[in-house]
Order: structure tokens, then sequence, then C-alpha cells
């Protein structure tokens, strides 16, 4: 079966992962102002191509990027409280009253503060006439397949509490009776739809001037939604569940080494034959937004488009789970159809079977190579050495693993034996910057590199994500003065080496 995409139309550039939320800042978490721009001048600064942040939708329970209430709309916590303050919305009072010096991500904090100010922000849209230009309008009129749904489900979400879907008034519950009632909601909807609004134009602003630099974004699509969300709520058919709207069941990971009563995520799963019968309608509508927002898309868990783990729902952990398939290629066909230019990363990582390796294969999608996973046997896939072609993405760490600098204090026995052996020790730099140059060197199209690695920071310091830890992650923010001539120069140089860094 021929392939759908030969690669990504370059070759040998690298990307840092940050998140937005991870940059500097003096109101509680990263934004898309004035820290932003530096840290574009930065990678250009360093020769660095492309730069990786982790999904942009908004958080919810848990602080998870990956568990949104909305798989197509933006956070509103990354909207720049100055940049509103600049367009007249906001007063400098109003800014001192909502910064938080914090090093960390307090999104309790952010949760109670900063959908004031924001609605402080829109009176003032309102009062300079924002809702009747001709950008607004516009803005409306392209996103009327999603945001006038989003936005009612937000203002019942904030009528309700912030509870569950699930648990509203029956009027509220079915999305058909609730659109009857949107004018009764009329302000807050309004006010949603301006949050978004005002997401997109920081955005999108940002992301051209990251294009006058030569970087490209590379965006992260989870392959699941939550089910307290906008997606399920409006779409209840497109998903596997019961008369009361409740999951059939669950998503998941089976037992393993780690862990040994599986992962449970708990997202709904997809009616794959409805969304097949409907010509995949609901993943295209998606994917057109992710394109609208980034230039290269990553999608998050690729394995479960080939076969899915799903655990009955009620189930406290994912030991009886079962594996079933899914539409893998028919799906990507659509895809390719619909977008013919569309650059995907398949995250292809976790339990790979032959039938993963074939969906990979016939997309021609790049899949990941963790470098961290290469030191468990002597013919790893995972090392450079075994890569059988340059398309690829070459990872030394991701968000959801060890720092490199307490992975390699972690080492011991075989692994260890063998990361002396691959990875050729360099006296002028730390083993981490080994294992980086390792992954730069490679002959994979595209390396990219996690910032706290560059950073040499700890897993205390700086670990983004543990996986099956409910707590405590999502929180690591950059220190400001992250930008020295050093680090600069380091990250320059090795750039340079690895012959990533030509236009």
């Amino acid at each position: 079966m021929s392939r759908l995409l030969k690669n990504f139309g370059f070759r040998r550039k690298s990307g840092i992962l940050m998140p937005i939320s991870s940059l500097p800042g003096a109101y509680g978490i990263g934004s898309f102002g004035r820290c932003a721009y530096e840290f574009v001048d930065f990678l250009a600064e360093t020769g660095t191509k492309c730069w990786q942040v982790l999904p942009l939708n908004p958080t919810s329970y848990g602080d998870s990027p990956y568990q949104s209430p909305a798989s197509v709309a933006g956070n509103p916590y990354f909207i720049d409280l100055e940049i509103l303050l600049k367009k007249g919305f906001l007063t400098k009072e109003e800014l001192n009253e909502n910064k938080n010096a914090s090093g960390r991500v307090d999104y309790g904090w952010l949760f109670n503060t900063r959908y004031g100010v924001l609605r402080q922000a829109h009176a003032r849209f309102l009062e300079k006439g924002g809702d009747k230009s001709p950008e607004y309008k516009a803005f409306l009129r392209k996103n009327r397949q999603w945001l006038p749904d989003y936005s009612l489900f937000m203002a019942l979400k904030e009528h309700y509490g912030y509870s569950a879907w699930t648990l509203w008034s029956e009027e509220h519950r079915d999305v058909t009776l609730a659109r009857g009632e949107r004018g009764r909601f009329s302000s807050d909807c309004a006010f949603y739809e301006w949050v978004q609004f005002e997401f997109d134009a920081q955005w999108q602003a940002l992301r051209s001037y990251a294009h006058t630099k030569g970087i490209l974004i590379i965006g992260d699509m989870p392959i699941y939604v939550a089910h307290d969300s906008m997606d399920v709520w409006g779409a209840p058919e497109e998903f596997l569940l019961d008369e009361d709207f409740n999951p059939t069941v669950v998503a998941g990971c089976p037992p393993d080494g780690f862990s040994p009563d599986g992962q449970l995520w708990g997202n709904p799963i997809y009616n794959w034959p409805l969304m097949e019968s409907e010509g995949f309608c609901w993943w295209l509508q998606r994917v057109k937004m992710a394109f609208r927002m980034y230039d290269i898309l990553r999608i998050d868990h690729f394995r479960g488009f080939a076969g899915y783990y799903n655990i009955p729902f009620g189930h406290t952990t994912a030991k009886e789970g079962r594996w079933d398939s899914a539409p893998g290629i028919k799906l990507f066909r659509a895809v390719k159809a619909a977008f013919p230019r569309a650059r995907i990363i398949a995250e292809d990582l976790g339990f790979i079977t032959d039938d993963v390796r074939e969906l990979l294969d016939d997309t021609g999608f790049p899949g990941m190579k963790m470098l961290q996973f290469g030191f468990n046997d002597d013919d790893s896939e995972y090392l450079p050495r075994s890569y059988s072609s340059p398309n690829c993405v070459a990872y030394p760490g991701s968000h959801d693993a060890d720092c490199i600098k307490s992975w390699c204090k972690n080492l011991s026995g075989d692994a260890l034996h063998r990361f002396r052996k691959e990875c050729p020790r360099n006296r002028e730099q730390s083993r981490g910057y080994d294992l980086i140059e390792l992954a730069m060197k490679s002959p994979a199209n595209l390396t990219v590199v996690p910032m706290q690695d560059y950073l040499e920071l700890t897993n205390a310091e700086g670990r983004m994500n543990t996986p099956a830890v409910a707590e405590g992650n999502w929180t690591w923010r950059i220190s400001p003065r992250y930008r020295t001539k050093k680090l600069t120069e380091r990250v320059k140089a090795m750039t340079a080496r690895s012959g990533r860094a030509t236009k």
C-alpha cells in the first residue's frame, strides 16, 4: 500500500519543546505576550527552526491540557494581559491586582481570578464597539460550526457551578433543547466568544512573528477528548454512551512493568462505525481547526487509531480492559484527501504492535524515536544507528519523561553500559548534553529537545508530567533569566555541529 506522505518536505531541522504555560511572566502563567516573542528570538538566535508546544486547549479539573473541556477552543489563561492594556481594555491598576510572582503555575489561583479580569476587558471591548468591527464579525462567521455550542456550554458550566454536564437539568443536558435557551445566557455566551476571538488574535500574531524568523509551530492534538466537554455534550452520538450519557467504556492502557494496574484515563471511546459512515466529518473539522493554529501537528497516542484499549465504565483499574480495532488507514485517507499538504507527526510510543507499524508505514507519517527508550536492549529501534529512514523525529526526552539530568543519574547496570557504548563522551559537556548531541546528530529529519534539558534541570526542578500521577503536574515555569549568552551559544553550537541550522 502506498504511503500518503513522503516526509515533512524539509530535512535536518531542530526544534525545542517549550509549553506556553511554562514561559516566564508576571501574571501566574506563560502567555502570548512579550516573553513569548523573546522566546521566538531565542530560537532564531540558536538556529532552531521549530517550536513545539503542548495542546493550547482550555484546562479543567486536573490541569492537564490533554483533558480539555473543548478540543478546538483556546486556553483563556494564555491571553496576555499587557496586550489587553495596550488595547485599552484594562488599566494598570487591574494589571497590578493580577500579578503573581510564583515560580510555578497555580491553576487554582488562575481559576479564581483570571475570568474576572477578562470580563472587565470584555466590558471595555463592548464599550468601544469592538463587537461591531468587521474583524470580530468575520471571526464569528469563520467559527460558526463550533463557537456557538462552545460558548453556550461554558455559560451553562458557569450557571451550574462548573459541575459535569451530565448533572445538569434535562433541558440543558440535551444540546438541542439547550440551544433553544441561548437567549437566556446571551451575555455570558458573548463573553466566551470574545475570549476565543482575543485568544486567536494574540496567538496568530505570535505565530506570524515566528514565521518572520523562519520558525514553524508544532502543535499537539490529544487522541481523546474529556467526557465533561463541549465535544461530547454537543455530539453525544459520536461516542459510546448509555441512555444517561455516561460512557459504556473508557480509554486507558493495559498493565505493564511500570503500572501493574494499567492506566485508567477515563475518556469516552469514539463511535467509530458512525464516524466512518459520516466520512469522518467530526475528525476532519478537528484537524481543520488544528491546522489553523499550527504548521505541523503531532497526534498523541497514534497507536489508538490502529487498535485501542478500553475498560468497562465504573471499573477502578485498567486490568479488565480489552483491545478493539479502530478505522486506521481509512481515517487518514480522508485526512489526506481533505488536507493534502498536512504535516503530521505520529506519537507511536507505548505498546506497539504490527498493526501500528503497518499503519505508520501506510500513512508515511514520521514516528517518534525516544532516545531514553533506546538503552534497554542492544538492538533498540530508538537508537540512531537503528533508524532505517530519516523520516522520523528524534527526542532525547519528552514532557512525560524524566528530565535528562535526572535520567542520566539514575542509569545503572546494562542500561548504563549501553549508554556509555552508544553515547560518546565529550569531556567539555555533561552526559545530558551527550545524549542531546546523539539525538541531534542522528539521521532523523527533525530532532526536538525539551527546554528543561537544554537548561540541565532535574526532575525536582523541571519535570512537566508524571503519567498515572494525578497531582503536581503541568506547573513548571522557566526562570525569567534563562536567556544567557552561555546558553544561547551552547544551543547554537549544538545546532550548527549537527547540521540543523540551515534554512
